[in-house]
């Protein structure tokens, strides 16, 4: 039963399906952060699904329109499957971790330690805010458009996968900021069974990718470790902010690297 609550209280924490939330269910994640992988590869079947069904519906719509209008059928089938699956993942996960970048942006450069964390506290979307999120978003983007159809599915998981596992490097290697939400990860990913994180993660991402898959561990380690570096300039330490971000711009960034690997 304890390990029913706690893969229930890690998808509420990290989705937003609705499965009834328990008062302690943000202690619990963090309390199971190294099984933050796990639920990635799980966040990822979904979407890898969703791409591989808005495929299959969008090639046989266009085979009953192109008759009548002809469009650019090949361009089609790789812009609309990308939006729409970049979608159901920033909508599925709450669009909290999508907030981080946001946050973030909003901090880079306002001046004092102090004043970065006040602005990633307010709720209000600088320029620099916008432009960062677009911008990492965009890099998803394109790593969906560009993704051979033929290994999607295990890049999309596995790209899930190091999103989570770049999450939990941050939040190992990075100091707490304040008492709060991120303090609560932070501290926990100091415990020895963290490192086990890694292991789930290249258990789900081998079967997937294979060898590549080593890539993309190293690539979730080094982008964890880089974030780390920023929000200590940043705020000082490792907040929430920046953990919800560090998801994000490893997600994009084992996207594009994944798309790039299959395409040369």
């Amino acid at each position: 039963m304890k390990a029913i609550k706690t893969f229930r209280d890690l998808l509420a924490f990290l989705t937003i399906i609705p499965l009834g939330k328990t008062d302690d269910f943000v202690v619990t994640s963090a309390e199971a952060l190294f099984l933050f992988p796990v639920i990635g590869g799980f966040i990822g079947m979904l979407a890898a699904a969703y791409f591989a069904g808005c495929s299959f519906l969008i090639a046989n719509i266009l085979a009953l329109v192109n008759p009548l209008i002809q469009l650019p059928t090949e361009f089609l089938l790789k812009l609309l499957p990308a939006i729409m699956t970049l979608s159901f993942t920033l909508v599925l996960t709450g669009l909290q971790h999508f907030d981080g970048v946001v946050d973030m942006g909003n901090a880079i450069g306002a001046g004092s330690i102090k004043e970065r964390r006040a602005a990633a506290q307010v709720w209000t979307v600088t320029y620099r805010g916008a432009l960062l999120a677009i911008f990492v978003e965009f890099l998803a983007f394109l790593g969906l458009f560009f993704i051979n159809a033929a290994n999607a599915f295990g890049v999309i998981i596995a790209a899930e996968v190091a999103a989570k596992l770049g999450m939990v490097t941050i939040a190992w290697l990075g100091k707490s900021t304040h008492s709060g939400l991120g303090s609560l990860f932070v501290e926990a990913a100091k415990r020895k069974r963290t490192v086990a994180a890694y292991f789930l993660a290249a258990l789900i991402a081998y079967p997937l990718l294979g060898l590549t898959s080593a890539w993309v561990i190293l690539a979730s380690l080094l982008l964890g470790a880089l974030m780390s570096v920023v929000a200590q300039k940043t705020f000082g330490g490792v907040p929430g902010d920046a953990i919800g971000a560090t998801n994000e711009v490893t997600r994009s960034t084992v996207l594009l690297f994944m798309a790039w690997v299959l395409m040369s």
